[in-house]
């Protein structure tokens, strides 16, 4: 889960929210949340974030909508409220009991498809192509190889069952990210291609685990 942090504030930095404050709102939500799972609810699981709504405010309602962050932080806090007053009047559990199977099925591989898609074309591995709408990248570029090679090292790991893979596999694109080697133009700071590297390769190794939830 710690993956999350970064991946969030890459993601949610994107939309122009402040880096500084993404980091902290993706630490406390994650402590709070935890602690009222265990105090609370008595349930040994953790909360976090997660990473299907957050590429949604960001590259939907944020940069294609072009609604401000700010707004729509504020229409965020809102569905929240809304959605505390449906769990504690019991209609939420209703929903739940009438949603088919097959349904949550679809739209957990839905949720790892759109997320995978977002972190295939960041790292350049897929572009715009007019006739086809999507066409394979230049796989030669420094920073869409890490980021492939950062993938396939998660898969690789998750399929042989390792805990840490997604952990793993982040601190493994950390290093050539960080070194400042993989720069796609000159002036092109370190913390920059960092950023892109984990979230490229995060995205698309996280949403293995959504797209083969669904296929069972």
């Amino acid at each position: 889960m710690a993956y999350i942090v970064l991946v969030n504030l890459a993601i949610l930095s994107s939309a122009g929210v402040p880096i500084h404050a993404a980091t902290a709102a993706t630490c406390l939500s994650a402590a709070f949340g935890s602690l009222l799972m265990g105090v609370v609810a008595r349930y040994p699981i953790a909360l976090a974030p997660g990473m299907g709504l957050n590429a949604y405010f960001t590259y939907t309602v944020r940069l294609k909508m072009h609604v401000h962050w700010q707004t729509a932080l504020g229409a965020v806090f809102i569905s929240g409220v809304l959605f505390l007053a449906l769990t504690a009047a019991g209609i939420r559990q209703m929903i739940l009991r009438s949603i088919p199977h097959e349904l949550y099925a679809a739209v957990a591989s839905g949720i790892g498809l759109f997320i995978a898609f977002i972190g295939f074309r960041n790292a350049g591995l897929v572009v715009g192509d007019p006739a086809t709408l999507v066409s394979l990248g230049n796989i030669s570029n420094p920073t869409t190889a890490v980021a492939i090679f950062g993938l396939i090292l998660m898969v690789a790991l998750d399929i042989r069952k390792v805990r840490d893979a997604i952990l793993i596999g982040v601190l493994a694109t950390t290093a050539p990210g960080y070194s400042g080697l993989f720069t796609e133009a000159a002036g092109a700071s370190a913390c920059t291609t960092l950023r892109k590297l984990l979230v490229n390769s995060t995205c698309a190794g996280r949403s293995v685990r959504f797209i083969c939830l669904g296929a069972s």
